[in-house]
């Protein structure tokens, strides 16, 4: 029995019947296994012993794909819309490396951008409503923005500073060759990372570097602070604004308020 375009579209782009939940789980089989693929194949291991498996397998769930962007661009009602949107973009972004693969050598191992679709999950298994908490998240990071560029400028600076400072004190001959280089080390010391690739040979440079050491473990609070208390704010806030008064309709009310602070209707 042949679908009619408009049942196909709704199995396609839905999920609130048997029928488009099947779509949606298949779908999402798929990218695990074609995800798992291509970590698998590059194995050296497993790709010499099963390379030629795993290319078969690459390409069919590639193709697989394809049809599938393929039927969205027919049944979208507004079709540059969907090309461009940003699960239009990944969806074409899935199938573009094993293709990429034919005259680059290596690409298709870029296929693991498919594992982006596993965001389509959160329709088939209706966590869409948690996406509201993660805008508080996001209106913590805008609402602290100035914050965090005033933060990063200052270490921007003191990676200047102590760069240019360790390059007078330890010179070419422990590493540091360059202001660059040394902003590099900087960087490096002052996020606790220490490669270990340069390090101060003299008891000056070994000063410097530990107070470097001890003033990153004090910067790593300061944009944890910024956040955490913009993400307590913006709870707040938005706590506040769901809460309206029946009678004057205002807004904006405390948390434990039981009245209206304008009419003094209970809320």
């Amino acid at each position: 029995m042949m679908l009619s375009k408009k049942r196909l579209a709704h199995i396609v782009f839905e999920s609130d019947d048997a029928a488009s939940k099947r779509f949606d789980v298949v779908l999402l089989v798929a990218i695990l296994g074609s995800v798992t693929v291509a970590i698998l194949d590059s194995v050296s291991e497993l790709h010499q012993a099963y390379g030629t498996v795993f290319y078969l397998l690459e390409w069919g769930f590639t193709l697989l794909f394809t049809i599938e962007y393929l039927l969205r661009v027919w049944l979208s009602r507004r079709t540059l819309g969907y090309v461009l949107s940003f699960y239009g973009i990944v969806d074409l972004l899935a199938i573009l490396p094993t293709y990429l693969s034919l005259v680059v050598a290596n690409s298709h191992f870029l296929a693991v951008v498919r594992a982006l679709r596993f965001l389509r999950v959160l329709r088939v298994l209706k966590l869409g409503r948690y996406l509201r908490e993660a805008q508080v998240l996001t209106d913590a990071l805008y609402n602290s923005r100035l914050k965090i560029q005033v933060f990063l400028g200052s270490v921007v600076t003191i990676v200047l500073v102590m760069g240019t400072v360790m390059f007078f004190i330890e010179g070419p001959e422990s590493g540091f060759t360059s202001i660059p280089t040394a902003m590099y080390w900087a960087i490096v010391t002052l996020t606790t990372v220490g490669y270990g690739d340069i390090s101060p040979a003299t008891p000056l440079g070994q000063f410097m570097a530990s107070l470097i050491m001890l003033l990153g473990y004090a910067i790593i609070a300061v944009p944890t602070g910024i956040v955490t208390s913009e993400i307590s704010a913006s709870a707040k806030r938005k706590q506040q604004d769901q809460r309206a008064c029946h009678t004057c309709h205002a807004i904006g009310h405390d948390e434990d308020a039981y009245h209206c602070k304008y009419c003094g209707t209970r809320l």
